[in-house]
């Protein structure tokens, strides 16, 4: 019996030493985004693919969704092409695991024939799991001259 519980201790006590995951930071989040888009314009396919989430999703302006594969398909076509884009004014408000950003993106391009010139503030949802830094959502929508609402 004494065997026993001295063996159940020291399960217990190995279990509690198991390393914690780290909470998510600011500087991993703005990494994670900033990979992302560095490959998005240069067409890398296999890092786009990497910092997306399993269940990616990305929120349309016309209201629709895109999916994971959907993205990265668009992200290494002909169709699109970037001549210009730059990410900047940051906001992080982090909760342990989770991050919710707001950026502005700024972009000019052309995408199935038809030019663009984008000026959108973003809302992009960041998670860390297993110590990997993933991003699970995004939705864009353009920053309009005369504001209605707000």
């Amino acid at each position: 019996m004494k065997l026993v519980s001295i063996i159940l201790l020291m399960v217990f006590s190995l279990g509690a030493c198991k390393k914690r995951q780290a909470p998510l930071t600011e500087a991993e989040v703005i990494a994670v985004i900033k990979r992302f888009d560095d490959a998005w314009r240069d067409k890398n396919l296999s890092v786009v693919d990497s910092v997306l989430a399993p269940s990616y999703v990305y929120f349309t302006q016309s209201g629709g969704t895109f999916s994971r594969a959907n993205l990265v398909e668009t992200a290494g076509s002909p169709d699109y092409t970037l001549e210009q884009v730059r990410r900047f004014e940051y906001y992080v408000q982090l909760l342990e695991n989770t991050a919710v950003v707001s950026t502005r993106w700024q972009g000019k391009g052309i995408y199935k024939t038809v030019p663009f010139d984008e000026d959108q503030r973003c809302s992009v949802i960041i998670y860390k799991h297993n110590n990997k830094v993933e991003i699970l959502s995004e939705h864009c929508t353009p920053i309009k001259p005369n504001r209605i609402f707000h």
